[in-house]
């Protein structure tokens, strides 16, 4: 329970930053990251088969973030893609091997929610912080 507590400090902290504070990229993962955590934790059962329903939001996540990635005039998106096509895997893993360890199984896919929501948060600090040094940019 208190991973549960701690991750979720550590979701809202992350994702109250990039809305209130990011460009429009940090602020759709932001959004996109709070809607998947509640939308998925009624879906997952005990991790002993494949989850369809947390892969379905995996691939619409996965297609949000890749989306925001190809649109955006930054790098970082293209981590956060990366990280969720890594999560998405996961369910491929336990297809190809239905033996596997419900726990490993899980672990695969939450592993990555950490480095997601860390590379958003240092994101938003920097895009605040380069806005602050050398102005908005200018609209022609």
């Amino acid at each position: 329970m208190l991973r549960v507590i701690l991750f979720d400090l550590l979701l809202f902290g992350t994702c109250g930053y990039a809305l209130l504070y990011g460009r429009q990229d940090a602020r759709i993962v932001g959004a996109v990251c709070i809607v998947a955590n509640f939308a998925s934790y009624g879906l997952v059962s005990r991790y002993e088969g494949v989850e369809l329903g947390v892969l379905a939001i995996d691939l619409v996540v996965f297609a949000i973030f890749t989306a925001v990635a190809l649109r955006s005039d930054r790098f970082w998106p293209l981590w956060v893609s990366g990280l969720q096509l890594t999560t998405a895997l996961g369910h491929l893993l336990k297809a190809i091997e239905l033996d596997l360890v419900p726990i490993a199984y899980a672990v695969s896919l939450r592993f990555w929610s950490y480095p997601i929501l860390i590379i958003l948060a240092v994101a938003t600090w920097r895009g605040r912080k380069r806005l602050r040094s050398i102005g908005p940019p200018m609209s022609i």
